[in-house]
C-alpha cells in the first residue's frame, strides 16, 4: 500500500496510550508517515519511540485530572472522566484542524476524542475509532459487567433499558449541551444518546482485543473489526534495572501488585499486597510511579518500582494483581500467570466478569480487598491446576497471534 499520513489521537493513562504508540509505532515501521497527538505527559514516550509529537494539554493538567479523588468510584468516576473529555472538545479539534489545514491525514482516534467525529462531520476527515475494551460495545445478548449488578438472567430489553437510562439521566447531560453547542458554531444538528452510536466512526472501528476474549455479538456495529491485544509496554526502550534483576534472581517468584498506572490513591491496596505476602510468605513486586503510594519501611522480601516492562518482568512472577485494566490483563494473559483483580470503576468489573468466565482468575470489591481476603484469593488461586492450566492455554493464543500486523492491515483496510 502507498504511504498515507496518519494521525493517533489516545486520551487517557499510559493503559490507555501504549496500545496506540505500539500501533503507532507498527504503522511508521510499514512505511506510513505518523504522528501522535497527546497530552504532555507521554511526550517523552513518544519521541523515545522516534514518532512525530502533537502536544494536547499539558503534563499538569495531567497529573490533576489523576488526582481528583472520585476518579476510581464506581458511581462517580464516570462523571469525572465525562468532564476531562469535555475540557479537551475545542482544544483538541483546533489542534488537529489546524494540522489538517496544512496537511491532509486519517485519524486514529479514541472515541473519547469526539473532536475527532466532529472534524470527521464537519470537514471530511477520514477517522478510525479504536476501543480497548469490550464494554463500549453495548449489546443486549451478553449481559455487562457494570458498576451496578445485573443479574445473568437479565432479558435483552432490561438491558437495552439500563443503557437508556444512563444515556438519558447521567451521559448525554454531561456531554451534550457543550456539544451541541459547538456542533450549532460548526453548522451541524444537534446530537443525543452519543456513547450509544455517534461517538463511533461510521468508516471503521477497531476493537483492540481477540474474539476469544469478546467475541463480536449481532448488534455491535457492523464496521467494527478486531485485531487482538497490541501489548505494547516500552520493551523497545526500556528493560528492567539491575535492582529489580538482582532481586528477581535472589529467590522464588514473586507476586506482581499494580492498581494502575494513573492510581494516585494506592496507599490501601498496597498495604493489603504487603500484608496477604507475608501471611503467604510470598515475595512481591509493587509497581507504581507515585512513591506516596508506597508504605515506609518494606520488609526485604517485597521491593517497589516505579515501571517495568510487563513481557520482561511478569514472565518471572507467580501472580498479577490489578485493578482490572484491559492493557494489564491482556500482559497477564501474555505471561500465562493467574490475576487477581480489585475492579473499582469504569471498564474494570466487566473485564473481571470475562476473566472469570475464562477461568483464569478472581477478583475482590475494594471494599474487601484486604490482607487476609487477598491471601486466602490468591492461595486458592496459585494451587488450583485447572487456573493454571488454562493461564497457559491463553498465554499460547496470545503467542500465536499477531495482533499489531493484523491491526495495521485493518487500518490500510478501510482506506482502500
Amino acid at each position: 500500500m502507498s504511504q498515507r499520513s496518519f494521525v493517533f489521537v489516545p486520551m487517557g493513562s499510559h493503559g490507555d496510550v501504549h496500545p496506540v504508540v505500539g500501533l503507532a509505532v507498527a504503522m511508521k515501521a510499514r512505511g506510513h508517515k505518523v504522528m501522535v497527538c497527546a497530552n504532555g505527559y507521554f511526550r517523552s514516550l513518544i519521541e523515545q519511540n522516534q514518532l512525530d509529537y502533537i502536544e494536547l494539554g499539558t503534563a499538569q493538567e495531567y497529573l490533576d485530572s489523576t488526582a481528583h479523588p472520585d476518579l476510581w468510584d464506581a458511581r462517580k468516576g464516570a462523571p469525572v472522566v465525562i468532564a476531562a473529555m469535555m475540557l479537551m472538545l475545542r482544544p483538541a479539534y483546533e489542534v488537529l484542524l489546524q494540522r489538517w489545514q496544512t496537511e491532509k491525514f486519517t485519524l486514529v482516534a479514541s472515541p473519547l476524542c469526539l473532536s475527532a467525529r466532529l472534524l470527521q462531520e464537519a470537514h471530511g476527515v477520514p477517522l478510525i475509532s479504536t476501543h480497548l475494551q469490550p464494554l463500549v460495545f453495548r449489546t443486549v445478548h451478553e449481559v455487562p459487567g457494570l458498576p451496578m449488578s445485573i443479574p445473568a438472567w437479565a432479558p435483552g430489553w432490561w438491558i437495552s433499558l439500563i443503557y437508556w437510562l444512563a444515556d438519558k439521566f447521567l451521559i448525554d447531560p454531561l456531554i451534550c449541551p457543550s456539544l451541541n453547542a459547538f456542533r450549532h458554531e460548526l453548522g451541524l444538528a444537534p446530537v443525543q444518546r452519543v456513547m450509544d452510536s455517534w461517538w463511533n466512526s461510521p468508516q471503521r472501528v477497531l476493537g483492540l482485543w481477540p474474539a476469544w476474549f469478546a467475541a463480536p455479538q449481532p448488534d455491535w456495529p457492523p464496521q467494527a473489526r478486531l485485531a487482538g491485544f497490541p501489548l505494547y509496554d516500552e520493551s523497545s526502550i526500556a528493560t528492567l534495572s539491575p535492582e529489580l534483576e538482582a532481586f528477581l534472581a535472589a529467590g522464588s517468584a514473586p507476586i506482581a501488585f499494580t492498581p494502575g498506572s494513573a492510581m494516585r490513591q494506592g496507599r490501601d491496596f498496597f498495604e493489603a499486597a504487603i500484608g496477604a505476602c507475608e501471611k503467604l510468605q510470598r515475595r512481591a513486586v509493587l509497581l507504581t510511579r507515585f512513591a506516596e503510594n508506597i508504605p515506609p519501611n518494606l520488609p526485604a522480601s517485597v521491593m517497589h518500582v516505579s515501571f517495568a516492562p510487563f513481557s520482561q518482568l511478569l514472565p518471572r512472577c507467580a501472580a498479577l494483581v490489578h485493578h482490572g485494566g484491559i492493557g494489564t490483563m491482556a500482559q497477564g494473559f501474555a505471561a500465562g500467570i493467574p490475576q487477581l483483580l480489585m475492579p473499582m470503576a469504569h471498564d474494570q468489573p466487566d473485564n473481571l466478569l470475562r476473566l472469570r468466565r475464562l477461568g483464569a482468575g478472581d477478583g475482590l470489591p475494594p471494599e474487601q480487598f484486604k490482607a487476609q481476603a487477598v491471601a486466602d484469593k490468591l492461595r486458592v488461586l496459585l494451587a488450583d491446576e485447572q487456573v493454571l492450566a488454562r493461564c497457559q492455554q491463553l498465554q499460547r493464543l496470545i503467542k500465536s497471534a499477531q495482533p499489531l500486523t493484523t491491526a495495521c492491515e485493518l487500518l490500510e483496510a478501510a482506506l482502500a
